[in-house]
């Protein structure tokens, strides 16, 4: 592969919280747009966790779309396969947020920070993968570490009879 590729997917990739905030804390959030419903059926059924394919396929190739105008086709696929590894991380962070114990410090302020969102203040906490944006955009609340402390015991989710859950590799 071209290096320019690579660094293509590398930008597509560390542009995947910017994409998340912009997702679940604007359009999901503060705008109340087309992406709220979807989001909100997460909030009124926290098994929902994994975003339906019918939501991301048609925003990947609008997203494809646009980009090829602006640095071509090529380039944009790549851009877009790194975004989407960002997403996929999403989607498996997300479900381990909330059927997996924590195996380790960042993951448990990882699971505090995504519970406080729910159950203290839905237009706080809107990082998943990261909390970095909530610090830059003042969605961090000074007192988040009382909205933590809050939500420290809220037990895990367990999947519901006929729901399959990504595969956990051993550890070597």
């Amino acid at each position: 592969m071209r290096p320019v590729l690579v660094a293509w997917a590398l930008a597509g990739f560390a542009s995947w919280p910017a994409m998340e905030y912009l997702v679940h804390g604007v359009l999901s959030h503060r705008l109340r747009t087309f992406v709220s419903p979807m989001h909100w059926e997460h909030h009124e059924d926290e098994h929902a966790v994994f975003t339906s394919a019918s939501a991301w396929v048609p925003a990947s190739a609008f997203l494809w779309a646009m980009l090829a105008l602006a640095i071509g086709a090529t380039a944009s696929a790549a851009f877009l396969a790194g975004l989407l590894v960002g997403f996929q991380r999403y989607e498996r962070v997300h479900w381990a947020i909330h059927f997996r114990e924590p195996r380790d410090e960042r993951e448990r302020v990882r699971r505090l920070h995504h519970l406080a969102h729910h159950y203290r203040d839905p237009s706080m906490y809107h990082g998943v993968t990261t909390r970095l944006l909530d610090r830059l955009c003042g969605t961090l609340p000074a007192d988040h570490e009382q909205a933590y402390a809050s939500v420290a015991d809220r037990p895990l989710l367990v999947a519901r009879t006929g729901e399959s859950a990504p595969v956990r590799r051993a550890r070597a």
